[in-house]
């Protein structure tokens, strides 16, 4: 691999690109473009969006809905709202006294906050019947911190000096609006999506990995926008829980989830018996507690879904669709914040423009022709070097595109009737019956939730990622060429994908011989899998046979591959090539030569599972907890031949700037140990009670464990006493 080129490892688009459509429809994200057009509060009706509607009406995504709800109520100050919401929906979260006594401290200080005669009435009441009574039996420190809080009557909120300083905080809100959302989510099972724990889970384990590593991260700019620094507080056990039902100690379940989501000791035993025991429920709470910026997830979630054609291409919000940042911004801030993915040409340009791919800056400049000039080229061979390939002018990206697809539709295999319509997070009217305050003073309009993390702030909100386009208006010929020849290639289509480049850019394949080689030996496979000996030889010799010389790197696939002749056909056909991995490498490649970035995502998704890969061989054992978040299933790959090829292929038109982290990653692994003696030290010690002692009483890291109780023969109580002697 090029020195320069971030290693990776091969990632399972395919399982991605489901996993992503599991979190849009869970999150009523998407809709499909044959729907009938719907209200922006209703599912779509059709059955090929039934699914989608089952998940917008499914149980946990309105659940979801009633926690976002009680967390916004509760950050703006209506606690009695908040309350009123919880008796009608989850009147048996209530029975926790500790978490009424909080809710009712709280709602005291918001009414004293308010600052009117007619408010003080009402906290005084509040006091007499809510808070002193629930503050005798809620625990053993209330009744004192029910004594403290009075003090808030002569004390004014803005006295920095005041002894109830802290009960004034706005900040109190918030960690009581986290604390809620956590007991909500266990007590109704309503996790998040899959892909969104995942997410959280790979990032946090790639920050720790980085700063344990002392290396720069090649996503930080992403990473630590995405996943926020504070967390919600966590849900603690009830005292009656404090002893049955027991959870396994003996086998230190406990660490486990500790080193898994960076817990203290005591707070991954409270987090395991409020989960009565339950490690992957456990594990759930708490990555659920990390806080994400919603609104970023979303973009970069439709950014991808539009690169990889599983949504329409197109803006996420019309209304905002042209809009300078500012006026967009504000539109987002005062209604759903949804994702300004503007794909509409420059104002006042109506001219065609040709983009110069081939410039330095790969950002493609566009220069702006007379239209009257204007006209089709194709490849004639008679350009430069540097630019011999064809045209780039919105006519013939328009002519390509029509071409292509109606050669995938031709055959049967045009995959655009499928694609979804994003429609983002609008609000949901009537989620919840409105409900009225006991004294018939104030209405919860729960008619209307805009679907997005209050907490955040407002430049969290808005994120920084949109799609560009350029003067011609051409974007969308260009995704939709990327995405037939993505399409071909994913059909086995290799002679016709090597066509069609071809004839749009004569020098693509020199520049990239590896994903030539990958097509010929699809089509060679093919041939000698239908029994056509002779033209599967032609085709060896003349690409396959010529490539390996060029790259010797290539010389080993060559081998593997002309072991067809001698294996059953079997072996060859369907799914056992790697068709998949070899259409998402040529999509980046094809999508960089026309001016189409690779989606953000898709770099974070390739850094932080190489990063986990990472993480694991150091700690020498297996994620317990990758398979819940299907982790492991992003790692497997169609097929392991050529795995490392397509790997080099796809990391040599991705951004170059991630090198220097994860080259950093990879060096400091050859320093610590080679994967040799990772494995053989892992060996020697296979008891994972043994390890986890160790880690334990020496309070040190897994790796370190390992190899102490490698000196002594996977002896725990040996190595302890030797320490301690």
């Amino acid at each position: 691999m090029d020195s320069s080129s971030p290693p990776s490892s091969p990632v399972n688009w395919e399982a991605l690109d489901a996993l992503l459509i599991e979190f849009a429809k869970s999150e009523n994200l998407i809709e499909d473009s044959s729907s009938s057009s719907s209200s922006s509060s209703s599912p779509p009706a059709s059955p090929s969006s039934s699914s989608s509607s089952s998940c917008f009406s499914s149980s946990s995504y309105q659940h979801r809905l009633l926690i976002l709800q009680v967390r916004r109520l509760l950050q703006s100050g209506d606690v009695d709202s908040a309350i009123d919401l919880l008796r009608l929906h989850a009147p048996t979260v209530l029975d926790d006294q500790r978490l009424l006594f909080r809710l009712q401290k709280q709602k005291f200080i918001e009414l004293l906050r308010k600052g009117t005669e007619k408010d003080r009435d009402t906290a005084i009441d509040c006091l007499r019947t809510a808070l002193a009574p629930t503050a005798l039996d809620a625990y053993p420190e209330a009744y004192e911190e029910f004594k403290h809080v009075l003090l808030a009557f002569i004390y004014d909120k803005d006295d920095q000096t005041s002894p109830v300083v802290n009960e004034w905080s706005e900040r109190r809100l918030f960690e009581l609006a986290g604390l809620m959302t956590s007991v909500l989510r266990a007590h109704l099972h309503a996790y998040d999506p899959v892909f969104s724990m995942a997410i959280r889970y790979l990032i946090s384990i790639h920050k720790g990995f980085c700063f344990r590593q002392g290396i720069s991260s090649p996503i930080s700019d992403l990473t630590e926008r995405l996943l926020l620094e504070e967390r919600d507080l966590p849900a603690t056990p009830q005292e009656g829980l404090f002893e049955a039902p027991p959870f396994d100690e003996v086998r230190w379940t406990y660490k486990l989830l500790a080193h898994a989501v960076e817990l203290t000791r005591q707070g991954a035993v409270d987090s395991l018996k409020f989960a009565k025991g339950d490690l992957f429920q456990a594990f759930q709470n708490e990555v659920c507690r990390m806080r994400l910026d919603v609104n970023m997830l979303d973009e970069l979630i439709h950014e991808y879904c539009v690169y990889r054609g599983i949504v329409d291409y197109g803006p996420s919000n019309p209304s905002t669709q042209g809009m300078q940042p500012s006026e967009s911004n504000q539109t987002e801030s005062e209604s759903t914040l949804s994702a300004d993915f503007s794909l509409e040409g420059r104002s006042g340009s109506s001219k065609l423009a040709d983009t110069d791919m081939d410039s330095p800056s790969g950002t493609g400049a566009v220069i702006v022709q007379n239209p009257d000039a204007a006209e089709e080229r194709y490849p004639c061979g008679t350009m430069s070097s540097s630019h011999e390939d064809c045209s780039t002018s919105g006519i013939f990206y328009r002519h390509k595109a029509s071409k292509i697809m109606q050669r995938n539709k031709s055959r049967g295999n045009s995959e655009r009737n499928k694609r979804k319509r994003w429609r983002g997070r609008h609000e949901v009217q009537d989620s919840f019956p409105n409900v009225h305050n006991r004294g018939g003073k104030q209405e919860l309009k729960a008619a209307t939730t805009t679907i997005v993390d209050a907490n955040m702030s407002e430049e969290q909100q808005v994120s920084e990622i949109s799609f560009t386009v350029d003067a011609s208006g051409n974007k969308e010929d260009k995704y939709e060429i990327m995405l037939a020849i993505k399409e071909l290639a994913s059909k086995g289509m290799a002679a016709e994908v090597v066509e069609e480049i071809n004839d749009m850019y004569s020098s693509f394949f020199t520049e990239n011989h590896v994903l030539l080689f990958q097509l010929k030996r699809i089509e060679f496979l093919k041939l000698v899998n239908s029994g056509d000996h002779s033209r599967a030889l032609k085709v060896a010799c003349s690409h396959l046979g010529p490539l390996a010389t060029r790259d010797p790197a290539l010389l080993k696939p060559l081998k593997e591959t002309l072991l067809a002749f001698l294996t059953p056909n079997e072996k060859f056909v369907g799914e056992s090539l790697p068709f998949h991995a070899l259409s998402t490498s040529l999509q980046v490649a094809i999508g960089r030569r026309l001016g189409i970035e690779e989606p953000q995502l898709m770099k974070i998704m390739r850094t932080t599972l190489h990063t986990h890969s990472e993480w694991f061989k150091l700690q020498m054992c297996k994620d317990r907890f990758e398979g819940l978040l299907k982790i492991d299933l992003l790692k497997e790959v169609d097929s392991p031949l050529l795995a490392d090829s397509l790997s080099k292929s796809i990391a040599d038109v991705s951004n170059h700037s991630s090198s220097q982290g994860t080259a950093t990653s990879s060096s400091r692994m050859q320093e610590d140990g080679s994967p040799a003696q990772v494995s053989s030290t892992a060996d020697v010690v296979s008891d994972e009670t043994a390890i986890l002692k160790v880690m334990e009483f020496l309070a040190l890291p897994r790796a370190d464990a390992i190899h102490l109780l490698a000196q002594y023969n996977g002896n725990a109580e040996t190595v302890i006493q030797q320490i301690f002697a």
